[in-house]
């Protein structure tokens, strides 16, 4: 049964949004807008049946009078896009997320979930709003707007009787269920093994019966760049600890790519963590919206000047007077169109000075407007003619998962030549792409050589590289393995088995003084842990965690919702949550907190090239955990759950899940966080724990000792390894 048919006079305020489609009169088809980024045009070459395919079931949602009138516009729109969006009914709302009170809904619970679809839609938060894409190039909340808004009307309608099943974007229906049920289940890409290829996604997508969710886009629960800006410091911060021996970046220089949606993080990430962060990017409406944000303090698309800005980042430690001559005398140089190395008398001058940078106390985050593999080249060209390796850490989070439709752009087309050419001719694309890939891992071969520290930020960059036949290979190592570690390998994997991850929040009321009073909240909570006694690794944790909510007020991390995201434990968690929950039933927070998490955690994700790319056992390929967390979540009082097929590092290659759990100040709220939130991180660390991690095993040991409801299996360690070799000779 379709919701009512409504009037689209205004389509302005919540309560329109909430009728049903707009059918009598249509909306004005006004097409792409003009003014916003827009998702590449997707080549799913379809046959002239698949054609006809894809146009049928998109008017399915629309009744036999206006299909005619609807037809050729969407025939258009997979001719010219390779998807139909239905533009047409893209809604004329500021998309954002309101407060909790203002969406007309029966529950609390339904008014929190479209809060958050609402919040990945805003375009100050999605990558292409219009394309209903979050982050991630192709992470999707829908497949077009005609989902979006039964969606709306569902939730508006919903009762704590009924449950609202989505199917990789389309909403099934509202089916009876019952209070302790989760309110929505979502499955995304849910594709029999042997189809979820690539060329098979493009075409499914195309005919509008499966969805790339990303993680968190199609869970509803991104909440901004911030969550992967706290990852990312993490990741920099220990990366710092365990490559360079240094507690403390400053001076030390990192250098990276991608701008756009979770990528656009980095520069954020890079001064928090102290350090210099150099980012490029090809798209410049994303360096725009990053810089306008404060996200990226300068923009450079002269690689003369980013080198020179790096340099004199170095030289504030060495007298005004003689900085200023020597930047001057630099930049004229640059605006003579001379290049760096034709200052032959200035060479030592320069490597004395551009040494001292070590020395500097200077954060930094600059934007490069250019493709990566000339900022890594330029590297090496100036490692070569100056002797001085200029960079100490070195990652990518271009869009790599997705290299041939937009999430990688070849060095040697500019921007909008390659986006063009994506279109016009895929398989030349492709080739160059590839030809790119392995120019861009020869430059971070060459420097890595010379002590530069890269790691894979779980893009799919070196399995790309990989597959196009770039040096990566490690020499030895088992299919998981390259050259150079995940950040997971040798960063976070040990995070993860100590429990740790990206736990988060949403304060549904909009206001800000909830969120600092959350703050204070979980800053308590850990501090408070902290005196009770915890071990070292784990102190360590709380320390930077509590430093991260401590800097996050000062450096304006607030995209979208009023939200917060921090790593903590199974016990940090659970204390959290309890208190927050505490609060809102005193009045000191005045609306629902959303809990959730990225995907990306100890147990929501099997992704054997990053979340699980440190298990050894042979079962990095095998997605038990992810399902059994998405079952485990749904009967243990989440109000909603979701199961993704890609993410990351892309689709076919993962499989991943995530929750949403309202807090609102009830007893019974209390108890459905203290029982799932329990097992979502348990799960994983057990699992870890089986396939021989250390800390899993400390981990699990100890959250046995605390709940004696807790039985897990453990693993005897094999100890005399000699007996494995007699066995397989004999």
């Amino acid at each position: 049964a379709f919701p009512p048919r409504v009037s689209s006079a205004a389509m302005t305020t919540l309560k329109e949004i909430c009728r049903g489609l707009p059918l009598y009169p249509l909306p004005e088809n006004r097409g792409r807008r003009k003014g916003i980024p827009h998702a590449p045009v997707r080549t799913p070459n379809l046959t002239a049946q698949e054609k006809k395919l894809a146009l049928c079931n998109a008017l399915r949602y629309f009744p036999p009078e206006i299909q005619k009138k609807l037809a050729q516009e969407f025939a258009e729109e997979l001719r010219l896009y390779g998807h139909i969006y239905m533009y047409r009914f893209f809604p004329d709302i500021e998309m954002r997320a309101y407060p909790i009170g203002d969406y007309p809904c029966k529950t609390k619970s339904a008014a929190a979930i479209m809060l958050m679809i609402m919040n990945n839609l805003d375009p100050s938060v999605a990558q292409f709003p219009q394309e209903l894409v979050t982050y991630g190039g192709n992470g999707q909340v829908f497949s077009n707007w005609a989902q979006f808004w039964l969606v709306m009307h569902y939730l508006s309608e919903m009762t704590e009787e009924q449950t609202l099943v989505m199917y990789s974007g389309h909403p099934l229906g509202l089916f009876p269920s019952h209070p302790y049920a989760p309110r929505l289940i979502i499955t995304n890409g849910m594709v029999i093994p042997n189809y979820s290829s690539r060329d098979e996604y493009e075409k499914m997508f195309a005919l509008g019966v499966t969805m790339y969710g990303q993680m968190t886009a199609g869970s509803y629960c991104y909440i901004g760049p911030q969550g992967i800006v706290h990852g990312t410091v993490l990741t920099v911060l220990n990366a710092g600890r365990r490559y360079l021996k240094a507690e403390d970046l400053s001076g030390k220089v990192f250098v990276t790519s991608g701008l756009g949606g979770m990528s656009g993080a980095q520069a954020k990430a890079a001064v928090i963590a102290g350090c210099v962060g150099i980012i490029a990017e090809v798209d410049e409406a994303a360096l725009l919206k990053r810089h306008k944000q404060g996200w990226l303090m300068e923009i450079s698309s002269n690689l003369d000047h980013c080198i020179a800005r790096l340099r004199c980042v170095a030289w504030r430690s060495i007298g005004n007077y003689l900085q200023t001559f020597l930047l001057g005398l630099t930049l004229w140089f640059v605006h003579c169109k001379m290049e760096l190395h034709d200052m032959h008398f200035l060479h030592p001058v320069f490597l004395i000075y551009s040494r001292e940078a070590r020395k500097n106390k200077i954060a930094l985050s600059l934007g490069y407007h250019g493709n990566v593999v000339d900022l890594w080249e330029r590297l090496v060209h100036e490692l070569d003619t100056t002797g001085e390796l200029l960079v100490d850490l070195g990652s990518d989070q271009t869009s790599c998962h997705n290299p041939f439709s937009g999430g990688y752009y070849p060095v040697q087309l500019g921007f909008e030549e390659a986006k063009q050419l994506i279109s016009t001719n895929p398989g030349k694309f492709r080739t160059m792409v590839k030809e790119s890939l392995k120019r861009h891992v020869a430059a971070i071969n060459r420097l890595a050589d010379k002590g530069m520290f890269f790691w894979d930020y779980g893009n799919a960059f070196l399995l790309e590289a990989q597959r196009a036949g770039a040096d990566v290979e490690k020499r030895g190592a088992n299919k998981t393995e390259f050259r150079y570690p995940s950040y997971v390998q040798h960063i976070m994997g040990d995070i993860f088995s100590l429990g740790f991850g990206p736990f988060r929040w949403v304060c549904t009321s909009g206001d800000p003084q909830d969120l600092a009073t959350t703050d204070s909240i979980a800053m308590s909570v850990l501090e408070d842990t902290i005196r009770q006694g915890v071990s070292t690794s784990v102190k360590q944790q709380y320390h930077d965690n509590i430093r991260w909510i401590r800097e996050a007020g000062r450096h304006s991390l607030v995209v979208g919702s009023q939200a917060r995201i921090l790593y903590s434990d199974q016990r940090g968690r659970v204390s959290i949550a309890v208190a927050i929950n505490r609060a809102i039933s005193e009045g000191r927070i005045k609306a629902p907190v959303v809990l959730s998490r990225d995907h990306h955690d100890v147990s929501g994700t099997d992704s054997p090239y990053r979340e699980t790319s440190n298990i050894y056992d042979g079962s990095a390929f095998c997605a038990d955990m992810a399902v059994q967390n998405f079952v485990g979540d749904a009967f243990r009082g989440a109000t909603w759950v979701a199961l993704h097929n890609g993410g990351g590092v892309g689709w076919g290659e993962v499989i991943n899940g995530g929750f949403g759990l309202v807090l609102d100040g009830s007893k019974e709220a209390e108890e459905r966080a203290k029982m799932m939130l329990s097992w979502d991180v348990s799960n994983g660390v057990a699992r870890r724990c089986w396939s021989g991690n250390d800390y899993a095993y400390e981990t699990i040991c100890q959250a046995m000792k605390e709940n004696a409801m807790l039985k897990v299996t453990l693993p005897h360690k094999v100890v005399d390894k000699n007996i494995l070799e007699q066995a397989v000779k004999h």
